[in-house]
């Protein structure tokens, strides 16, 4: 184990021997095992999103275990997914990689300006698949926040007594807050300090823009002069959110774009001291060789043998 992960579990002293060595699975499996770093690969869209919008674009892409091997080929530290996706090739693939078991999930089937996830899977299912952490939607934001944030603790103190690590997707929304609100930079630096309050071991957040959303913070980041006109000054400022970076931070690639624009927003994630990145749609909604390159070169960007 590298003298990096060593310290970066001893931030999680209060968890049990079972949550760190899972934390460690996560952090030591895969092209960046032992930097610290972390990419993921997440496939929730078809729940969130609806299957033709998430695979048609890459139609092998329907099949769960096409995700297993594009995970596992492009060594990636970890894969994500709902219960049935995992189920479909949790056995087969045993031990290939580590894997996290996305407790809830909102389809648009039903959309509405303040969503609540339904709870889709439990704790003793992650156990009984082998994963090595769960993951749980929050909605900052949201006028069903405080229910989530219920939920959250609920699976998180349950997750922890059974050695599991808790990976919390954060992500403002609801009625309260602005389009562009949802990804202001004072908005998602506060649902990065929210799931670390909640008790999170990873924390996702989207990529946050230089938009201040809230009155009452926009004075403070005036006048303490807080830096986030770049990409990568913002991101430093969500990692500092995050306990003073004593939680690891990474960021979602969302939509798909241009090879470009993602390996520019992975250097800004390094260079702001950001842990990594989950990519799901910039990764499977391409053809499996290009989309094994486009991992494997921000692997290579995040470990510092890209510029």
């Amino acid at each position: 184990m590298s003298d990096r992960i060593r310290e970066i579990l001893s931030w999680y002293g209060s968890d049990n021997a079972g949550t760190r060595t899972n934390l460690a699975r996560l952090l030591g499996h895969g092209r960046l095992a032992g930097t610290g770093r972390l990419v993921i690969l997440p496939v929730d869209q078809g729940f969130e999103h609806g299957p033709a919008r998430s695979f048609a674009p890459n139609p092998p892409a329907y099949n769960p275990l096409y995700h297993f091997g594009l995970a596992i080929e492009a060594g990636c530290n970890a894969y994500a997914a709902p219960l049935g996706f995992l189920e479909a090739g949790a056995g087969q693939y045993a031990g290939a990689i580590p894997l996290i078991l996305k407790l809830n999930n909102h389809d648009v089937l039903h959309e509405d300006k303040d969503p609540l996830p339904a709870v889709t899977g439990s704790v003793k299912e992650a156990l009984r698949l082998g994963c090595a952490a769960v993951g749980f939607t929050i909605y900052p934001g949201s006028v069903h926040c405080g229910r989530m944030y219920e939920q959250l603790r609920e699976i998180a103190e349950e997750a922890k007594d059974g050695g599991l690590a808790v990976v919390v997707w954060s992500y403002p929304r609801g009625s309260s807050l602005s389009k562009e609100g949802e990804t202001a930079i004072d908005v998602v630096a506060y649902a990065a300090q929210i799931a670390a309050q909640l008790g999170a071991h990873v924390i996702k957040v989207k990529l946050p823009t230089a938009h201040l959303e809230q009155a009452a913070a926009k004075k403070v980041y005036e006048s303490e002069q807080i830096p986030i006109k770049t990409l990568s000054e913002r991101v430093r400022h969500v990692v500092q959110s995050a306990f003073a970076g004593r939680r690891i931070v990474i960021f979602s690639g969302g939509a798909k774009s241009d090879d470009k624009n993602v390996f520019e927003e992975a250097r800004a994630i390094r260079d702001g001291g950001g842990f990594g990145s989950i990519i799901g749609r910039n990764s499977f909604q391409r053809p499996k060789a290009e989309a094994v390159k486009v991992l494997q070169t921000v692997m290579g960007i995040y470990a510092g043998e890209i510029p």
